[in-house]
Formats: C-alpha cells, structure tokens, sequence
C-alpha cells in the first residue's frame, strides 16, 4: 500500500509538481478536467467520488448519491472506488496525473502527505457552504494541519478490548471492572484463564502486532506516538515496558505461542482468537464489534483499556474512522463541498450509511439514527458514550511514512515472540525504523 509515488532519498519532501511534470502530454489530454469533474452537455455538474471497501459498501454509498442527486439535480457523481488493496495505487496514480476525484476518502496515515503535497483543498475555505459545527469536538481538529483543515471525519471509533464473555464463564474467571483495573491485572487475568482451560482458550491475543495499542499505554503516561510536527513523542523507556507486558503475557501462557501468533495474524479479524472460540480477550476497534460477533457466534463484551485509572490520565482516544476531502483540482470544489455536507449532515444520508464509516462525526446525526443501528453497533454507540467524557483529546494526523509503521510494528513483534530481540532491543529497533520511515531520524 502506498500513497502518491515517491524516489529518491529526499523523497519526503517532494511535491506533486514533478510527478505531474512527468506525465506525458497524452495522458494529460486524456484528464483534461484537472479535478476529475466537469460540466456535461445538459449544464449538470459531474463529480467523481472515490472510496474503498467491499461490495456492500459500494451498494449504500450509491443509494446515498441517488438520494443526494435527487435533492441536487444540478449536480451528478460518479463512483470511483475499489477494494483497501488497489486503492491508494489508483489515487496515487490519478492525482499524480493531475486527474484527482473531486471527492475522495482519505486515512488518516496517508491525510498529511497529501495535505503536504497541495493535493487536497482547505474545507476551511468553504464555510459557507460545509457545516462543521456539529462535529465531534473529540476527532473534529483531527484532519487539521497548520490551522488548515484537509479532512473532516467521516465517523468515529475507539480502540478497545473485546472479551467473550463465554470464554470467561467457561474459564470460571470473573469479567475485569474495566473502569479500574490495571496492566498487571490484565497479564494475570489473561494467564489465569489460559491455566484454566489447560490452553485450550487462551486469555488473550498478542497486542504488540498493532501500534494503536501502544497509542493508548504511551498516552496514559502523558506521551503519544507522533507529536505535531510528525516526530515521535514517547520515551524509550515507555515503549520497553509496553514490549515487557508481551513477553510476560508469553512466559505465563496468557497469550498464543510465537508461531500461532504469526498464523492468527496473517488470518486477519475471522481467524481472531475471539472469532474462532480460542481465546478470552483481543485488541479490536469498535466498529469491529459486529462482525467478529457474528463471526464467533458469542456475547462479546467492550471493555475499557486496562490502565486508564493508573496513570496521571486516561488514554483512550476517539480515531476518525476516515476522512473526507476534496481535491484541490477539482473545477467545482463548492459543489464538491455541498456533497461532503450532505454526507456529514444529512440525516437521511445517515439512515443509510449507519456505523459503516464509523459511527456519525456529527453528533446530532448520531443521536438520530441510534435506533436503525443494528445490535452490535448500537452497543458500540453506547460504549463510546460512556467513555467520551474520559477521554482528554485527539492525536494529530500521522507523518508522511506513517503506513509503514504497520510492518515495522509487525516485524519486530514476531521476533520479540520468538526471543530473537529483548525488549530493550525491541524498542530501539522500532524507534530507529520509524524515525527514518517519516523522516524524523
């Protein structure tokens, strides 16, 4: 996966000015409408849409432009999406050609290169037009860079950890208070329920395979992972005693073996510990919650991060589910901006999209289609309820490199697993690579 092309060792700070410099002229010919927008013949607006996801997904998104270009006839969309794979290969190509969707569905690990780059208009320019007032205020400065917004969240989700409740009860081990229990209580429970049921479940699944996990124990410490300016924010210390908590979670059983770790990842979500009836507790976001329910056929339960009492401040933090943004190409960017608006907005849009871009930033919204949520969601929708008042603040948008973090992250995790590296070690390799993966080495 990748962002807009880069070479050479300065790559960092490239623009796009050489990259569409070299496009051939026929290419350029071909994509004549900059923005990847125009007007048609009959005077109707036409805007391209671009967004990831599976089929379902393509289904809503356009039953919502249907319904968006029924109450706007002046203006037309068209949908330009594919699988999370293909899909930032295909941006990267198309604004590298000067031919950018005029709307497109941004993450947060790729927000800041494009921002960076001039590819993605300020929507603060559009105020007139784009209400963003009803926004969470948690994740609502979170595509935000230089007092200039590039991205405004589409929806909001929250790291947790998800236990199967059966899993427990079977195991004879009480379900944690989550409003206070601690990192040691966390790797005690977990080897507790994997010695009850002689290893058949174990108590948890490795949590060193995601940084996100580590986002939380930093933050808890009044540290975080990336500062503003992209560069790290945590000691060296914080992250050994995160590394520390895995290998005790491996010397007590609490977590599966090396090897089996490495399979139960590479499996994705359905070959999860909590999927596949294997184990007690795993590291999810909310908006996971359904389909793992569905996928294990069991009661799972959100619980806070261990650790959010423990420490001078809790952790936990709101994460925008994506972004929407507009190209800084785009022939018609107020019209861009009033299909955005629809999208944040609308609460017939919502009826539609529900939880599937993250529960609704705009908070109202939100509210509003509570009830249409199916179970899992509408439990989701309570739990970040009961947490928001907890939570301190947001995170900035990620560093230019940031996507690869998720490899580094993964790397050294298994070779924490299988002994080749102490956590001291660990933590030294993983600051070096990610220093030199966004450039702030």
């Amino acid at each position: 996966m990748r962002a807009i092309p880069r070479g050479g060792p300065s790559r960092r700070r490239s623009t796009l000015l050489p990259l569409i410099a070299g496009v051939s002229a026929l290419a350029m010919t071909a994509t004549a409408c900059g923005g990847g927008g125009g007007e048609s013949e009959d005077g109707v607006v036409e805007l391209r849409f671009s967004w990831w996801g599976a089929d379902d997904r393509h289904s809503t998104t356009q039953q919502v432009i249907d319904l968006f270009e029924a109450e706007n006839p002046d203006i037309r969309i068209v949908g330009d999406y594919s699988d999370w794979s293909g899909y930032w290969d295909r941006l990267a190509t198309s604004t590298a050609a000067g031919d950018a969707p005029d709307i497109m569905t941004q993450e947060e690990r790729y927000l800041r290169e494009y921002a960076e780059r001039g590819a993605l208009a300020d929507l603060g320019e559009f105020d007139q037009t784009l209400d963003l007032s009803n926004i969470d205020p948690l994740i609502a400065e979170s595509g935000d860079l230089d007092g200039r917004t590039f991205g405004v969240a589409t929806g909001v989700n929250a790291y947790t950890i998800m236990a199967d409740t059966q899993a427990f009860e079977d195991a004879g081990v009480e379900l944690p208070d989550d409003s206070s229990w601690t990192w040691e209580e966390y790797v005690e429970l977990a080897g507790e329920i994997s010695e009850a049921t002689g290893g058949d479940v174990v108590g948890t699944q490795s949590m060193a395979y995601n940084e996100n996990g580590f986002q939380i124990f930093a933050r808890q410490r009044g540290e975080r992972l990336y500062n503003e300016d992209g560069s790290l924010g945590f000691s060296r210390q914080t992250l050994e005693e995160w590394y520390e908590l895995t290998v005790e979670l491996l010397d007590n059983g609490g977590q599966p073996s090396a090897s089996e770790s490495v399979e139960i990842e590479a499996g994705g979500p359905d070959q999860s510990v909590l999927a596949t009836n294997t184990g007690a507790m795993a590291h999810f976001w909310t908006n996971q919650l359904g389909g793992l329910t569905a996928s294990s056929g069991r009661d799972l339960e959100l619980l806070r991060y261990p650790g959010e009492t423990e420490e001078d401040r809790s952790g936990m933090f709101f994460k925008p589910a994506m972004f929407y943004a507009i190209s800084s190409e785009s022939e018609h960017p107020e019209e861009a901006a009033r299909f955005v608006d629809f999208l944040l907005n609308s609460p017939e849009a919502a009826e539609l999209i529900l939880a599937d871009r993250g529960l609704p930033a705009n908070v109202d919204v939100r509210g509003q289609i509570t009830d249409s949520l199916s179970e899992p969601d509408a439990r989701s929708a309570v739990f970040l309820s009961e947490v928001e008042g907890t939570i301190v603040d947001g995170n900035p948008p990620p560093p230019i490199g940031a996507g690869e973090v998720v490899e580094i992250t993964k790397r050294i995790a298994d070779d924490l697993a299988f002994g080749d590296i102490t956590p001291a070690e660990a933590a030294e390799r993983f600051m070096s690579e990610v220093a030199t993966a966004t450039g702030s080495a």
